[in-house]
């Protein structure tokens, strides 16, 4: 029942921020932070578990303070966040009745 949920996607800030990138081409750190609320170094956290997973990647332009990092959503982060989704529809709509006979 609970084959297709993927636990880099499942844990709630880094499924919010798939959610997020999921409806925009690219999002800024900033954005996702403030949307997220959550601290600048969570999201660095949680980013780089979607990066690393290859959901996500990142653009980064200038350095310190005035620099600024831009996401978006892999292919294969579309695919895996897609399957995600229809395997918690699946699990949230419960299984099918049992057949006549079955029960």
């Amino acid at each position: 029942m609970i084959d297709g949920i993927d636990p880099v996607i499942h844990v709630p800030k880094r499924l919010a921020a798939m959610a997020i990138l999921a409806n925009a081409p690219s999002v800024s750190f900033r954005f996702l932070r403030d949307h997220l609320q959550i601290s600048e170094s969570d999201l660095s956290k949680q980013m780089s578990t979607l990066e690393a997973a290859g959901y996500v990647g990142s653009t980064k332009e200038g350095h310190g303070r005035g620099g600024s990092t831009t996401f978006r959503m892999t292919p294969a982060g579309e695919r895996a966040y897609k399957a995600h989704c229809a395997a918690l529809r699946a699990l949230l709509d419960g299984p099918p009745p049992p057949a006549e006979g079955d029960g």
